[in-house]
């Protein structure tokens, strides 16, 4: 079976690791937030000007002044720092974020990502999507394997406006986990229940199997 959103978040947030810097954008990003293993400390960055999110509140302590990127509200971890966006994007900009984990509509073999818009639709702008993929040391995408219409969102290039440009080192659909390099996908670990010929049949670019894929445990 396909993974949850939260299922995806779950296994993004193994790949953290201890005194990490991460910049989490919206949707299935966010929710990484809530399942940092224990045992290690990270910093959790919103590029609105938060440095140090916590999980999402509970009632008792939801305070709508403290919100993420994606105007959800959220707590402030011990330690945390509240600043400008200026300050945030200079931070990002200069290199300061270990890893960035952002969703997006098509990524492909050479490590493309286009993210931020879909031509005849109406967008908001790019955001900073552009100044995270070009800024941060490492970047994780989350998305679905294939399109609401069963089309692969993971192709041999690239059909929308691109976000950044070979810059994408790893994926982890609903489906499996991806490693990108020396343009083809591979194949590291699948969806409990979920075969590697369905991996195949809806992966459009070069996808490479090594052996056994095992699945994921979460």
């Amino acid at each position: 079976m396909a993974l949850s959103r939260e299922q995806v978040a779950m296994r993004v947030a193994q790949e953290l690791q201890d005194g990490y810097y991460v910049n989490l954008g919206i949707g299935i990003p966010t929710l990484v937030a809530n399942y940092v293993p224990d045992g290690i400390e990270v910093m959790l960055q919103s590029e609105n000007g938060l440095l140090g999110m916590g999980p999402y509140p509970t009632k008792a302590e939801l305070d709508a002044d403290m919100i993420n990127a994606g105007k959800e509200t959220v707590t402030a971890a011990t330690g945390a720092a509240i600043f400008n966006s200026a300050d945030s994007f200079a931070m990002i900009r200069g290199g300061h974020v270990d890893l960035t984990v952002l969703g997006a509509f098509e990524v492909d073999q050479n490590g493309n990502i286009a993210s931020w818009m879909i031509p005849k639709k109406l967008i908001k702008g790019m955001g900073g999507a552009m100044d995270l993929v070009a800024g941060a040391k490492n970047i994780i995408v989350t998305m679905t394997h294939a399109s609401k219409h069963g089309d692969s969102k993971l192709l041999e290039s690239c059909s929308l406006p691109l976000t950044g440009v070979n810059c994408v080192k790893k994926i982890v659909t609903d489906l499996a986990v991806l490693e990108v390099k020396d343009g083809a996908f591979h194949l590291l670990e699948r969806a409990p229940g979920v075969s590697v010929d369905e991996i195949i049949s809806k992966t459009a670019g070069k996808l490479l199997v090594d052996g056994d894929v095992p699945e994921m445990v979460f």
